[in-house]
């Protein structure tokens, strides 16, 4: 957890945050780069202690579990290089809305996923697939970000989907990812032999399906913050429900 959690992902949203500045200060002048409450020095000994406490956690993890290879170690720094290029030039994955969103989501819901399951199960080509398949799920949750920074992508060139197709047909690829990937996640479990697993799935996107219509498709930019409260929360809880029914 705390790899994966503040060491790692504080890592990533640094570099992020810090490639944006310029955008920020058109979309969101408070944050604390462009705002200048956070110095230059300080954004470079946050990221350097950040990843190298994340990857030394990484080594110590396999070290703990005894791996001849460092499969952890591995994919934490894995992770961190997708996490940079993502984020910096000359790549910067995330000037394409479909190529930038599927590697944020894999590095929210693959890359710890893959981690765990190495450090305390066996990391079998199936739980990869189940993890990718909610990656694609993570890809729209990572375009629900986009509608809010439209007008600063658009002025630097960003090609994030709510730019490249508009706001509206942004939106409903944006549920369609969400909701489609779960639904074919729950296919998945009901034919191998796991239907309670699969019809919990299935009772857990019945929300999200509601708060995306009450909430998100009137209106992704005012309602943001209130449909991600509402509906991730359900989300969350059906990749436990997959990652439980991938052991049993």
């Amino acid at each position: 957890m705390m790899m994966s959690g503040p060491c790692l992902t504080g890592y990533t949203q640094t570099i992020n945050d810090w490639y944006d500045r310029d955008i920020d200060a058109i979309n969101e002048p408070y944050r604390p780069i462009p705002s200048g409450a956070i110095s230059e020095q300080e954004v470079i000994t946050q990221v350097w202690v950040l990843l190298l406490g994340g990857l030394g956690i990484a080594g110590i993890l396999d070290v703990w579990a005894g791996h001849t290879t460092p499969t952890v170690f591995y994919l934490a720094l894995g992770g961190s290089l997708l996490s940079y290029i993502y984020s910096a030039p000359p790549l910067k994955l995330k000037q394409n809305g479909w190529v930038g969103n599927f590697a944020l989501g894999a590095s929210y819901i693959s890359l710890p996923w893959c981690a765990g399951q190495a450090l305390f199960g066996t990391l079998t080509p199936d739980v990869v697939v189940l993890t990718l398949l909610y990656s694609i799920a993570g890809l729209g949750i990572a375009i629900v970000n986009d509608f809010k920074s439209v007008e600063g992508d658009r002025a630097l060139g960003l090609q994030s989907l709510p730019v490249a197709f508009g706001t509206e047909t942004a939106k409903w690829i944006c549920v369609g990812a969400i909701d489609v990937t779960q639904l074919s996640v729950a296919g998945y479990l009901l034919a191998s032999g796991k239907p309670y697993y699969a019809l919990a799935l299935v009772a857990l996107i019945i929300p999200q399906i509601v708060f995306q219509f009450k909430y998100f498709l009137k209106d992704p930019v005012k309602y943001d913050v209130k449909y991600q409260a509402s509906a991730q929360p359900f989300l969350v809880l059906g990749i436990f429900v997959t990652a439980l029914a991938s052991q049993h």
